[in-house]
């Protein structure tokens, strides 16, 4: 297979797809950002089969969002972190969804940023407790959407816009931070 994505600079327009991860419902969202004006691209839920045992729910996944980058061609991905979930089994499924995700970024070479779900919440609802509901109606009114996106898609979407919102920092602190040069001596 010979796979080639951006490995350039974003340039000012960014183009990110959001995961939320999940073996049973995958959610995804896709985000420009220009500045600090974003724009809604599409999203959905990645849905294995009921019935399917979890190496083929895996599959069924990775072959969703590698289709997914395949048709936005985003720039880069983000995706949740493993928050703590109080089953372990849970856990590991959803570890293991999130690891599907993060293969199929990585064999477009795309650059993968994972935020923990409070730090999501706080960049875009302003309360890192934040409910589903609150969310929902922040991407909603975010992205100018026009109706709330499933839970699925919607908490992927804030992952993209939670990118897209620290971005423009980090990049600030990569440019203050630069090695002295040119040192004066008296």
């Amino acid at each position: 297979m010979t796979v080639t994505m951006s490995s350039q600079p974003f340039g000012d327009t960014l183009r990110v797809v959001g995961i939320d991860p999940g073996s049973r419902l995958l959610g995804w969202g896709v985000v420009e950002s220009h500045g600090s004006r974003l724009r809604h691209i599409d999203n959905g839920v990645i849905v294995p089969p009921v019935d399917a045992d979890l190496p083929s729910r895996l599959l069924y996944l990775h072959q969703g969002v590698v289709q997914v980058i395949t048709d936005y061609q985003p720039n880069c991905a983000a995706v949740e972190d493993v928050f703590l979930a109080k089953n372990a089994q849970s856990a590991l499924k959803l570890g293991q969804a999130r690891g599907v995700a993060l293969l199929a970024a990585a064999v477009f070479r795309l650059p993968v940023f994972e935020y923990a779900p409070t730090s999501i919440k706080r960049s875009v609802v302003g309360n890192g407790r934040a409910d589903k509901h609150q969310v929902q109606q922040m991407v909603r009114a975010l992205l100018g959407l026009a109706e709330t996106a499933q839970e699925d898609a919607s908490d992927a979407l804030a992952v993209a816009i939670c990118h897209c919102h620290q971005l423009p920092f980090e990049r600030a602190l990569k440019n203050r931070v630069r090695p002295a040069t040119n040192k004066r001596t008296r």
